[in-house]
């Protein structure tokens, strides 16, 4: 299954966006939906919004995140090697011996995560991001300093791959793909036609404190909630599926379910992938989602929502692999769910 317009997720996936600092992306964002979309609107957060429809009172607010994790400089020493802290969930030994992008003050920086040498006795067994330290090739702290500052951000220097032309491999699918996701949903509603409101978000924060989706949702006070994040594969070795469940790539969209979620908003989106004649996968989200759709169900009066995630193998590393088959499938479900919608649908699950 062919996945349209790749080339704009791919460019998305070229684009640093680490979490509090996403204007590039979003500007690129906005570029590839204004053209079909019938508002454009942004927020103080930083948030971006494709929308159709805006006249029609029921509206169905779609929100991917387009911040990915990343590292934060927190100190430079006296040799001009720059020591960090995670903006977000950064695993220590998936950083060792990476290249980084640092965004300084004068334009972008290359540079590499250092490591002790195993002849000189390598990493302690129990380091953390303190024990590292990223070599831009800076001599001082003074010539350093003329280029980064604290506080400045790196992300890992790497480049989407395709595997098989069937998964695609990189850095921040979670959840760039997301952002990608909630466009092209926009893109083929516009051309279909649909009878409510379409609020697409490309939002900000996730990975860090979730205060886009809160803005997302506060601000355009949606009638229900859908968002479009990732989820844990578990079809490679080492994963124990007895403990986290079977969720494989080109499985299908994963359908969350949980206290959170709306039940009448899982039941359209099941009956839809049943007329599709799609496969959908499940996961367990039983107080909680870790996803934006925890801050967009707790703004104003409250808001329905329901959780569509892409599995995802190898979660927050720089080789993050997904399925372009499950995004394709992803799309389809929400464009056909949403396109059959009245706008008198019941999501109070006592008033059935």
């Amino acid at each position: 299954m062919a996945l349209e317009n790749k080339p704009f997720l791919m460019d998305l996936l070229n684009t640093p966006s680490p979490s509090s600092d996403e204007v590039a992306i979003q500007k690129k964002w906005i570029e590839y939906v204004r053209p079909f979309a019938d508002e454009i609107k942004t927020d103080n957060a930083g948030n971006a919004f494709g929308v159709l429809n805006p006249e029609v009172e029921f509206s169905v607010l779609l929100a991917g995140h387009c911040d990915e994790i990343a590292l934060v400089i927190n100190r430079i020493d006296e040799d001009g090697f720059l020591h960090f802290d995670k903006m977000g969930g950064i695993n220590p030994k998936a950083a060792v011996g990476m290249k980084v992008t640092v965004s300084g003050q004068h334009g972008e920086l290359t540079g590499v995560i250092g490591v002790n040498a195993q002849h000189h006795g390598g990493l302690k067994d129990d380091f953390g991001l303190e024990d590292l330290f990223i070599d831009c090739g800076c001599k001082t702290k003074e010539e350093a300093e003329r280029l980064v500052q604290i506080g400045d951000l790196a992300v890992y220097k790497t480049e989407p791959e395709s595997l098989m032309d069937r998964y695609i491999s990189g850095r921040g699918l979670d959840n760039r793909t997301g952002a990608f996701i909630v466009a092209e949903v926009l893109r083929r509603l516009s051309e279909n036609g649909c009878r409510v409101g379409v609020y697409a978000a490309s939002t900000v924060n996730e990975e860090t404190n979730m205060g886009g989706a809160y803005f997302a949702a506060a601000g355009m006070q949606p009638t229900m909630a859908i968002a479009c994040d990732v989820t844990f594969a578990t079809d490679y070795p080492g994963v124990n599926k007895h403990k986290y469940g079977d969720v494989r790539l080109d499985g299908g969209p994963v359908l969350a379910k949980g206290a959170p979620i709306n039940r009448n908003m899982n039941k359209w989106l099941e009956q839809t992938a049943r007329d599709l004649n799609m496969t959908i996968q499940y996961e367990l989200t039983s107080s909680m989602t870790g996803t934006d759709a925890d801050r967009m169900r707790l703004t104003g009066p409250g808001v329905p929502i329901s959780l569509v995630s892409l599995p995802l193998r190898y979660m927050h590393s720089p080789v993050e692999t997904s399925s372009l088959k499950d995004m394709e499938e992803e799309i389809e479900l929400l464009v056909t769910m949403i396109a059959n919608m009245t706008g008198d649908e019941q999501l109070n699950p006592l008033e059935d």
